[in-house]
């Protein structure tokens, strides 16, 4: 009986598992698949039975009726990346990434770490797996991927459906399974070096490894230790960073608190700021802060700060890691395993002093006192603002993730079949440990500028002359003078240190069993089933003066709790047809699990699944599945915080989107004027360009211990087709459609205002208040269920391996994928929108590449294709071709503007060398081709500091890699 697991087909399915492989970055590329034994019928049944990612049931075929990518060590080192994050980031079906490198403004935890987010549905919605099993989460349910070493992987799986039914809660847009590496003889040491040539030799990427083991019949084990550091890249090295918007509009995104100091004069409501060049450091000739005739009245253009200039473009990170792992028979059918991994990461952002006013914190202003030494208007309390530019925010994360599991695992024969059977205990520990520089501590700037005289010794001291404050007991601060009158004592004293704390605990008890029931006319029936007791804690503890608000920082308040879920799933396959007209193979799959949380209740979920060869040459593959995500301990408890959103107010008669009837309806009935209002900025000038930062903080991120989970509904059908008139050729192609609903959302600033005027959604009316000039006031967007996504498209593969040749052998592959759709509505009733052909939602992503090899030598060719996609409009006439565009759906204006797409190509060239070494020299970005500017990059969050898209190269990028055997 010939098995279908040695056709070319089969041969041709696993080669198509690692044809998603070159998805990673266009120059990955699939090692060849070796071929199974064909001539002896009974070989299959010689060969070892596997599990692979989407299914429990163990056997000998690799095909699945679910789409699996696989990447092997191999492909990864093709790459010259060094971070899990970065590989799985050049997939064609990832998103942007919500937490990017170069959103260095975020002040989340899990800023620092690297996160997958599959079809653009959210890195929370996207399980990670290591070895099979739950990796370690935030508080919020993200997986930093990022604290995996690379050189520790054997190879990653990644399922692009939902499998609930199998793995639980999170597995709705996809599951990445990264496997570990279980056995190794000898000893081996790899190092790569890399860096980026378009900046101040910034974006170093250093990743060095060291891996020992042994294995024998009776036990096998490996220890492995790893150390990975990139440097950071600064905005201002390089033109096209250095500026909020590029080369659109150099100023729009200057700041209009500068560093010079301004004060608002109480005797005529005028504001005055202090005479200055434009050069931070230097005021101008003879300024003295205590004389009104050195102020000049009004903000002026010069007085706007260009505060990119202070601010990261990508982070910098560092990590370590230990790792082993280990395994003993204890008999013929009984195997103990354990595994622990220690992994440290430290990173840093750095931003732009703050922009300090009278009002930071609302609920605690500070004055400069008209008593103060240093204020031109002695005897008024003076309001001011200025941005200390002497002080630039610097948040230090230390994140420590510590994971270990143990079990047993064993097989044995039943009802005449092999069944497999595993028990064990996993724990996860994610402890991150924030350090905080450069806000301002407002209890010591309240004293800094009181009452202030100058002493006999010339000294200025704080209090009056007959009550004075100790010099080292408080320090006067000439907070109107600009950066040249501050020292180092007054910074130190004003400035606060913050410490937070946060952590997360994940314990997991498992057993699952599969095997063989009985034979079916076309193979045997088989079924797994398991159980699973998990129980889930944390802490988010924020610093104690920022949490009270007496800092500038954003005041949060702490997060606690915990539930515990119990889970059994049970999978049935059924082989139903083989070797008939019209049926080469027919078989289904059903799997259901039933799974009840502590917190709201029970969830049942179910998939179906199928596999169809008409003839051999051809399998169809289908799935529907019901799905889950459980609401995350941030999400039921988390304490909210202050946040200074960037928004644009719907009403501004120039950004906004007045020429929408409804907008323009519902703002004239809030009683703003259609011709003359305008959303102010920080020096309470009309804005500039769009999305920007308010005056007053809203408040986001309160939990919600009433959520409910989402669910999700996906529907897959496949092709793979290997043509035997084609020796070499294997192609695939997917369909997918995934819909969420009563999704959990922590929504934006721009989200609600968006969803009250354009949509005339009253509950999000009910969310903010106008103050008597009409600026946003006290916007509260907090976490709830809201609404549905949904997304579909197609993904294509192509893997051909062309005929030797006397010059080498060469192969081509091709990973497409097409966003058809990304729909969403924040409500049921709401409209929908669709953001397909939108920045971060292009329709087209393609890899493509070429390997060759001969010999000792090897070389790849790759091709990263991100299609056009539309923008929004910086203006009516700058950024904005295609003007009469009216479906945009990012908030203001009319207009859109369509960019072109980006085409980066990568190559790499090695040599394995006698002594079992190899090298291999590479460029990512060979043609220097960086990232374009666009306003969204900026105005969605993903970039803090400019409007380019942190996914893409910032230049050529040449790198070194070196890997030695013993």
């Amino acid at each position: 009986m010939k098995h279908f697991g040695n056709s070319k087909l089969s041969v041709a399915i696993r080669l198509g598992l690692t044809v998603g492989a070159l998805a990673v970055a266009g120059s990955v590329f699939a090692q060849d698949a070796s071929t199974p034994a064909q001539a002896n019928p009974d070989s299959a049944k010689k060969l070892e039975t596997i599990t692979v990612t989407g299914s429990r049931i163990r056997s000998v075929d690799v095909e699945t009726a679910q789409p699996v990518i696989t990447m092997t060590q191999a492909d990864i080192q093709k790459t010259g990346l060094t971070n899990v994050g970065d590989i799985l980031q050049n997939l064609t079906i990832t998103g942007q990434p919500t937490f990017s490198k170069a959103a260095v403004l975020t002040s989340n935890t899990e800023e620092g770490g690297q996160y997958v987010n599959l079809y653009n549905l959210g890195e929370n919605r996207t399980l990670v797996l290591v070895n099979g099993k739950r990796w370690m989460t935030s508080l919020n349910g993200y997986t930093d991927v990022s604290t995996i070493p690379v050189a520790l992987i054997d190879r990653i799986e990644i399922l692009k459906d939902g499998a609930s039914s199998i793995y639980g809660s999170d597995a709705v847009a996809g599951v990445v399974n990264i496997i570990l590496k279980d056995r190794f003889n000898g000893v081996a040491v790899s190092g790569s070096v890399g860096q980026n040539e378009g900046g101040n030799n910034d974006g170093t990427q250093q990743a060095y490894s060291f891996t020992v083991g042994s294995t024998t019949d009776k036990s096998s084990i490996v220890f492995a230790a790893t150390y990975n550091k990139t440097s950071a890249i600064w905005a201002k090295d390089r033109d096209f960073t250095k500026y909020t918007y590029g080369d659109f509009d150099r100023t729009a995104g200057y700041s209009g608190t500068g560093p010079w100091g301004r004060f608002t004069n109480p005797n005529d409501g005028d504001t005055y700021v202090l005479n200055h060049t434009g050069d931070p450091n230097h005021i101008g000739v003879g300024a003295d802060s205590r004389d009104i005739n050195n102020y000049h009245d009004g903000v002026q253009d010069n007085d706007y700060f260009n505060a990119t200039n202070q601010m990261m473009e990508q982070l910098p990170t560092e990590l370590k890691s230990i790792f082993t792992e280990g395994s003993y028979n204890i008999s013929d059918n009984v195997t103990f395993k354990a595994t622990g991994m220690y992994a440290e990461r430290n990173s840093s952002t750095q931003v732009a002093g703050y922009p300090l006013t009278s009002t930071s914190q609302p609920n605690f202003p500070v004055y400069l006192s008209g008593e103060s030494y240093y204020n031109p208007l002695p005897g008024n309390d003076l309001s001011f603002a200025r941005r200390i530019t002497e002080l630039p925010r610097v948040s230090s994360e230390s994140a420590k993730s510590l994971h270990f599991d143990a079990g047993f695992e064993g097989s044995f024969d039943f009802l005449s079949h092999p069944w497999n059977w595993d028990a064990g205990f996993g724990y996860n520990k994610y402890d991150v440990d924030t350090t905080n520089t450069g806000n301002i501590n407002l209890l010591n700037l309240q004293q800094a500028l009181g009452p202030s005289f100058l002493n006999a010794s010339g000294i200025v001291q704080c209090g009056t002359a007959a009550n004075p404050i100790a010099l080292n007991q408080c320090t006067p601060f000439n907070i109107l003078g600009g950066p040249s009158a501050s020292n180092k004592q007054v910074l130190n004293y004003i400035m606060a240190r913050e410490h937070a704390t946060d952590q997360s605990i994940n314990k997991d008890f498992t057993a699952n069993i599969t095997g063989g029931l009985f034979e079916l006319p076309a193979g045997t029936f088989s079924v797994a089933a398991g159980i699973e007791h998990r129980n889930v804690s944390g802490y988010d503890q924020p610093d104690e003066m920022a949490s009270a608000g007496y800092t500038t920082d954003l005041a949060a308040g702490p997060t606690t709790g915990s539930y515990t879920t119990n889970e059994a799933y049970l999978e049935l396959n059924a082989p139903l047809l083989k070797d008939l007209p019209g049926a080469k193979s027919l078989a289904v799959d059903v799997a259901s699990r039933y799974s009840h949380y502590s917190n709201f209740g029970s969830t049942t979920n179910n998939k179906y699944s199928f596999t169809w060869s008409p003839f051999e040459d051809l399998m169809v593959r289908g799935t529907f599945a019901k799905g889950f995500r459980a609401p995350t301990l941030g999400d039921l408890f988390g304490g909210g915080s202050q946040t200074f959103d960037q928004y644009t107010d719907p009403c501004d008669v120039q950004f906004g989107s007045l020429s929408n009837p409804t907008v323009a309806k519902n703002c004239a009935a809030a009683g703003l004027s259609p011709t003359n209002f305008h959303q102010l900025d920080t020096a309470g000038a009309p804005i500039k360009g769009p999305n920007q930062q308010g005056t007053t903080p809203f408040v986001t991120g309160a939990g919600n211990e009433f959520l409910q989970p989402e669910h999700s509904t996906t529907r897959t059908l496949g092709l793979v087709y290997s043509p035997h008139y084609v020796d070499g050729l294997d192609m695939t192609l997917d369909y997918y459609d995934i819909k969420i609903t009563n999704v959990i959302t922590a929504i934006d600033a721009n989200y609600v205002l968006d969803q009250c005027y354009q949509y005339s959604v009253q509950e999000f009316c009910s969310a903010f208040q106008r103050d008597a000039n009409g600026q946003v006031i006290n916007l509260h967007r907090g976490n709830a269920n809201l609404g549905w996504i949904e997304t579909t498209g197609y993904n294509m593969g192509v893997n051909y391996r062309l005929p030797a040749f006397s010059f080498g052998k060469f192969v081509f592959n091709m990973n497409v994928n097409y966003l058809d759709d990304w729909n969403q509505a924040s409500t049921n009733d709401a409209p929908v929108i669709n953001y397909a052909g939108q920045y971060g939602y292009n329709h087209w992503r393609a890899n493509l590449g070429l390997d060759w090899s001969l010999g000792n030598w090897g070389a790849t060719w790759g091709i990263r294709y991100y299609g056009a996609f539309l923008d929004q409009c910086f203006s009516d006439t700058v950024h904005c071709n295609k003007p009469n565009y009216t479906s945009v759906n990012w908030g203001y204006g009319t207009g859109a503007d369509r960019m072109g797409a980006s085409v980066f190509n990568d190559a790499q060239v090695r040599y394995t060398l006698p002594w079992k070494g190899t090298i291999a020299f590479g460029m990512r970005d060979i043609f220097d081709k960086h990232a374009p500017n666009t306003v969204n990059a900026y105005v969605l969050g993903y970039n803090s500091s400019g409007s380019v898209d942190p996914t893409l190269d910032l230049g050529r990028y040449i790198y070194l890699q070196y890997n030695q055997s013993f």
